[in-house]
């Protein structure tokens, strides 16, 4: 196992802290403000009682030899109101920031939360190909709970402690530069500290929370693969590589908190034995008959060295409560990266100009745009002179010489060629990794291609709306997905607008209907879990009628059926041939009786196209296919 103090040190971006506050500002430019007045103004306050009891142990000294207490309380009693006043403002303030910081804080969270998600939606299909989904939601948790730490606790208690500090140092170089100068000796010890056992604490707190989030992505990644995992007996080994992630996670942990938890000791003792210098140092200089040097011109008494004292303890003790927030400072500024990374991921780049829109087609050709539903689609393309010209959605795709590899310098396909005519049917055969599922890929535009052309009805896709093009073709994947909620609510997925009735059709269609009917709720059963209490066939004959519903022109189906049984395979080959009536469709199937009757079938071996044909002339080649299809070999 690698030590973890042999893995590369993360540091922190710098300027994450600074994009936050910005934010902050941003979204709440009146609140913000109005907190970190009411914040300042409860510091100062908080200032407030050590000259309070500086002028009162004064009037005392001042009035004790005549003992005249009735002018004395004449002094003491206005001091005392204002400062009751100031308590009560004081509490009104600390109680109206606190408020205000709870709903800045939920709100910001909020904000970052649909900004993340929002922008995840616009992401490549790559982003999810090549990042762990446990580690993507650890976004959602883990991080945006330490930026909920860092706004709600660590901030105000900076601003507070850093304000209380400032307040207080001012008014003890108010009254004494050299009991001041004392001070200042114990606050560097302290700042050497913080500075060398903080940072040890910041170090590993960023590395826990990066540990963490490979931890939920392990976890996850474990709960989806449980069956294989049973079925092969792997559950020693998984602990095994669980142990040893938990225990890079523990050791990070436990590094960070080592720190954090040493650090307040070692301060709050510098602070007492602080405390106990400057009462020394006060005792001497009034023994001495030190000539004071201040800004009040007071002469050093009594009356000065006891609230000194008092100052000493609070701006200590304020001190330590600022080095206490480093780690949640550290911790919200690693979240914080973490967040920005998701949300300054680079979107899906779309620059298509063309849309697919609504349209009624006259008996002499003509198209004219519509609103309404017709059952007819058209690509709408506008043109440098300002013209627009409409051409009729046909489903006519073709691919030339088109080369692509998922990494750069390791090509997947080798100049394919495909030509699918309207209303054709085109399969893919070959073995798997022989490029049948990424041809359909770079269709839909989850990837676009190294070279080559691809054309849809005679438009080059580059220049298709991507969100217009996925809308055109209708995609049954190998791997379904169904969503929470009710059977009814997963078919229409494929079309939101589409009634109950064109629902069940579709389910018809596609031969699910039997089924559905027969479940406790029927069309309203309501799935979890991604559908976990239906067989697989029966969630990919949902999938299947989803795509039905959405009624597209261009259908994909990745090994729609490979999931069915020969018997209900039989029954959804006919509802499959009704839905593919009319329309241009490529399957990828490994069971060649599902693509007997296409028109075209390409034999893909290694990225390229080694043999095209129907089936009828590729058993009359006795090549490839046909050993295939007689069982004489196999595809590697």
């Amino acid at each position: 196992m690698n030590k973890p103090d042999k893995r590369s040190r993360p540091k922190a971006k710098k300027g994450v802290f600074g994009r936050v506050i910005k934010l902050l500002f941003k979204y709440y430019p009146v609140m913000v403000p109005l907190t970190l007045f009411c914040i300042l103004f409860s510091a100062v306050a908080a200032a407030i009682p050590d000259v309070f009891i500086q002028k009162v142990i004064q009037v005392i000294d001042n009035y004790s030899a005549t003992r005249d207490w009735a002018a004395a309380s004449g002094s003491l009693v206005p001091m005392m109101i204002f400062l009751i006043i100031m308590y009560i403002v004081s509490l009104g303030a600390t109680t109206l920031y606190t408020q205000l910081m709870a709903y800045i804080t939920q709100g910001f969270l909020s904000k970052m939360r649909c900004s993340m998600f929002n922008g995840m939606q616009n992401l490549p299909i790559r982003y999810f190909d090549t990042n762990k989904h446990g580690d993507i939601m650890s976004h959602y948790t883990n991080d945006i709970d330490t930026l909920r730490q860092l706004i709600s606790q660590a901030l105000p208690s900076l601003i507070r402690a850093g304000a209380v500090v400032i307040s207080v140092f001012f008014v003890m170089l108010y009254y004494s530069l050299w009991m001041t100068l004392v001070l200042l000796v114990g606050v560097a010890a302290m700042m050497i500290v913080a500075k060398k056992v903080g940072g040890g604490s910041a170090k590993y707190f960023i590395r826990q929370q990066q540990s963490l989030g490979r931890e939920e992505g392990f976890v996850q990644e474990m709960m989806n693969g449980q069956k294989v995992i049973k079925v092969f007996s792997r559950e020693r080994k998984c602990e095994q590589e669980f142990d040893r992630i938990n225990e890079e996670l523990c050791s990070d942990s436990c590094r960070a908190n080592a720190y954090a938890n040493v650090l307040g000791p070692i301060i709050g003792n510098i602070g007492n034995v602080l405390y106990v210098v400057i009462a020394v140092a006060g005792g001497i200089f009034l023994m001495a008959n030190v000539p004071n040097v201040s800004i009040s011109g007071l002469a050093l008494n009594i009356s000065i060295v006891v609230p000194f004292l008092n100052m000493t303890k609070q701006f200590t003790g304020n001190v330590n409560q600022l080095s206490q927030q480093i780690n949640a400072v550290v911790m919200g500024i690693a979240g914080a990266e973490r967040i920005f990374e998701v949300v300054d991921e680079k979107p899906e780049e779309d620059n298509g100009y063309v849309t697919l829109v609504n349209a009624e087609i006259g008996k002499d050709g003509s198209i004219t745009e519509t609103e309404k539903h017709t059952g007819h689609w058209a690509w709408k393309h506008p043109h440098k002179d300002g013209t627009l010209t409409y051409t009729e959605l046909c489903g006519d795709v073709r691919m030339t010489d088109v080369t692509f590899g998922y990494t750069e310098g390791k090509e997947v396909l080798h100049d394919i060629s495909v030509f699918a005519e309207p209303g054709q049917k085109v399969a893919f055969v070959g073995a798997t990794g022989a490029g049948k599922t990424t041809i359909t890929n770079l269709i839909n535009r989850f990837y676009d291609i190294a070279d080559g052309k691809i054309r849809y009805d005679g438009i080059n896709i580059n220049k298709i709306k991507k969100s217009d093009l996925r809308q055109s073709l209708g995609i049954v994947l190998q791997e379904t997905n169904l969503f929470s909620g009710t059977v009814m609510d997963n078919i229409r997925y494929g079309r939101l607008d589409a009634t109950d009735e064109e629902c069940r059709a579709a389910a018809v269609l596609a031969g699910a209907d039997g089924f559905i009917t027969r479940l406790p709720g029927g069309y309203n059963t309501e799935l979890t879990n991604n559908g976990a209490n239906l067989s697989q066939g029966q969630r990919q004959l949902i999938a299947i009628a989803r795509a039905a519903v959405a009624d597209p022109p261009v259908m994909i189906l990745d090994e729609a059926t490979s999931s069915i049984d020969t018997r209900t395979e039989a029954i959804v080959q006919r509802g499959m041939d009704k839905l593919m009536e009319g329309r241009t469709v490529f399957v990828i199937a490994h069971r060649l009786s599902t693509v007997m009757n296409s028109d075209v079938i390409m034999v893909l071996d290694h990225g390229r196209i080694i043999e095209r044909g129907s089936h009828d002339e590729l058993i009359a080649k006795g090549g490839t296919y046909y050993r295939l299809y007689t069982g004489a070999f196999e595809l590697e």
